[in-house]
């Protein structure tokens, strides 16, 4: 069948020659835990200098082969998105905002030297992952089946440039709940690691990004904290971003704050939903900075009444108390927020379709 995005691409379909026993997907949907188990398919899809994208497969997932010289092992050149497919009320299955990811994608392509990746070939690279494996989709409450498209440099060369040859591919994993501690509210740390720097790749999602905040993320857990949260580069003053998430903070005057993009922050697309529910709520909506110090003087006065971190994996979830060298702070009652709740509440709801799609985020595929 050719393709939404190029007439003259087919996805080849191979059976998989032994896939997973009904007995043990149940088994695995039954608890199926943040990452760490994944479907039986993946798609894959090839890029050549000469030829552009090619040989589009959903097949088996397996093991990738990689030459010991493929430029993703020495350069790094490798991005990734996060998107998840949910059941909803009706029992169809739906995509939220994929065309977002589509175009986050490619963005960060553009960033790390890469090909684009055409965005209506990304959306049905996933869907048809999806449609193949939509047995593996949870059904409980909190559950998704969570899609990881990356693409990685597979040039075999060393040498300082961007590569010649590219692999696409999607896998999808059975997800519940993204935080295993279960408190009402994170715990977090302030970092004296830097993300990202102005010029950087902040604003890219690619790997390098993740693999710099895994010292501090493990400094955090290793001081009792659930996640950490980095200040900027330059003044190390103001808030920026937790490992894998986008920050807001509501204020008792119905103001809420989220840092500004400023090129080292990701544009995350559950941050941009928030932002629209957040007006349709009548708060007084600003993207802009905010120190540390302020965020511990606004806790303290009780000006500050809620913080919550927002990401595809975690959704929304309450920030109750803030560490650091120079002490800590707890934010409210240290619990879940009124609003908080609320604005997750809002985009859950539209996310299963329990509510109506006014802004065309849901993508039903089957």
């Amino acid at each position: 069948m050719a393709t939404l995005a190029d007439a003259d691409l087919t996805f080849a379909s191979r059976p998989h020659p032994a896939p997973t026993s009904v007995e043990a997907r149940a088994a695995v949907l039954a608890n199926p835990g943040f990452g760490t188990r994944f479907t039986d398919h993946m798609v894959t899809i090839e890029w050549t200098e000469p030829r552009g994208w090619h040989d589009a497969v959903i097949g088996p997932r397996l093991p990738i082969a990689l030459d010991p010289a493929a430029a993703v092992l020495h350069y790094a050149q490798e991005i990734f998105e996060g998107l998840k497919a949910y059941v909803q009320t009706d029992g169809s299955i739906a995509l939220f905002r994929p065309e977002a990811n589509a175009a986050r994608f490619n963005q960060s392509a553009r960033r790390l030297a890469m090909p684009e990746l055409p965005e209506a070939l990304f959306i049905e690279a996933v869907t048809r992952l999806v449609q193949t494996d939509r047995a593996w989709i949870p059904s409980g409450e909190g559950s998704s089946l969570y899609l990881r498209p990356f693409m990685i440099a597979t040039e075999a060369f060393l040498g300082v440039r961007p590569a010649k040859q590219y692999k696409f591919i999607v896998i999808a994993s059975p997800a519940g709940n993204y935080f295993k501690s279960g408190a009402p509210a994170v715990s977090i740390w302030v970092s004296d690691y830097t993300r990202a720097a102005p010029g950087g790749t902040g604003a890219a999602k690619c790997g390098g990004n993740y693999a710099a905040s895994l010292v501090p993320q493990a400094e955090a857990i290793a001081r009792g904290h659930d996640q950490v949260v980095f200040l900027d580069a330059a003044e190390h003053k103001w808030i920026e971003e937790l490992g894998g998430m986008n920050l807001y903070f509501a204020f008792e005057d119905g103001t809420l704050l989220t840092p500004a993009l400023t090129g080292t922050i990701l544009p995350g697309i559950t941050r941009d939903s928030l932002l629209t529910l957040a007006r349709e709520e009548g708060l007084k909506v600003v993207e802009g900075r905010y120190s540390l110090e302020q965020w511990r003087e606004d806790a303290a006065s009780g000006k500050l009444v809620e913080t919550f971190a927002c990401g595809t994996a975690a959704v929304v979830t309450p920030v109750g108390k803030v560490a650091g060298r120079d002490g800590e702070f707890t934010i409210g009652g240290g619990g879940p927020g009124q609003l908080t709740q609320k604005l997750k509440n809002r985009l859950v709801a539209i996310q299963r379709g329990d509510t109506p799609d006014t802004h065309g985020w849901i993508s039903k595929i089957g």
